[in-house]
C-alpha cells in the first residue's frame, strides 16, 4: 500500500510427505488368508484379487462373461485409465470357480449383492479382506489392495519380467511398477498366475 505496488502472491512448498513402501504379504501369509473365511464366496472374492492382481474396484465389476475358460483369461473392462485389458487365469481360481458355481450359480456379476441386481460395494469387499486377515492372524498394515502388491512382488521374485507385470496391473508408466523392484529379489525370466506356483511349506 505504501509504495503503490501490486499486490505479490507467495508459493510456499508444503513440507514433503514421507514415501513409504508398502507392507508385502509372503506366499505363506496370502495361502493362510485365502483359508481363512468360513463362507466360500468371501474366499473366492480373495483368490480372484490376488490370483489377477486386480484392484478392488476392478474385482467386483467381473460379469460372468469375462470368464473365457478356452482361452484361460479374464477380461477386465474399463479399468483405471478407462481402459480395458486381458490378465491370465490361474488354473486353480478356474477350479474354484467351477466348484463354487456347482452350488451356487451366478447371474450377470460374478460378485453380485444380496438382490443380484449390482455389484458388491466395495466397502463390503474391504471388510471381507479385514475379517480374514483378522481370522488368519496377519498384523501386517494395509487393505485388500495388498493382495495386488503381493501379485506383482511373487511375480518378481518368480522370475516374470518387469514389462510383463506392468501390462497385468493395468499400468501406464513403468516407473509405478519399477517400485516392486525394491519389493522383491530374484531373476527376471518367465510368467504365470502366482497362485498357479507350489503352495509354500507346510500349506500343501
Amino acid at each position: 500500500m505504501t509504495l503503490g505496488h501490486p499486490r505479490a502472491d507467495f508459493h510456499v512448498p508444503l513440507p514433503k510427505q514421507p514415501q513409504k513402501l508398502p507392507e508385502i504379504l509372503s506366499r505363506e501369509e496370502v495361502w493362510r488368508l485365502l483359508a481363512a473365511p468360513p463362507h466360500p464366496r468371501h474366499r473366492l472374492l480373495l483368490t480372484t484379487v490376488y490370483a489377477a492382481g486386480l484392484r478392488v474396484s476392478e474385482a467386483i465389476a467381473l460379469r460372468v462373461t469375462d470368464i473365457d475358460a478356452d482361452r484361460m483369461t479374464i477380461r477386465i473392462e474399463q479399468g483405471k485409465g478407462a481402459k480395458d485389458r486381458y490378465v491370465p487365469l490361474a488354473a486353480r481360481l478356474l477350479q474354484d470357480l467351477r466348484a463354487y458355481w456347482k452350488s451356487a450359480p451366478p447371474g450377470v456379476w460374478l460378485f453380485a449383492n444380496r438382490q443380484g441386481t449390482r455389484p458388491i460395494d466395495i466397502t463390503v469387499a474391504q471388510k471381507i479382506y479385514t475379517m480374514a486377515k483378522l481370522r488368519a492372524g496377519l498384523q501386517k498394515q494395509g487393505g485388500i489392495h495388498a493382495l495386488r502388491h503381493a501379485f506383482a512382488t511373487h511375480l518378481l521374485e518368480a522370475g516374470t519380467d518387469l514389462h510383463t507385470v506392468q501390462r497385468l496391473l493395468g499400468h501406464r508408466q513403468i516407473s509405478t511398477t519399477m517400485r516392486y523392484f525394491h519389493l522383491s529379489q530374484g531373476r527376471i525370466v518367465g510368467t504365470r498366475s502366482p497362485l498357479d506356483l507350489p503352495k509354500p511349506l507346510g500349506l500343501e
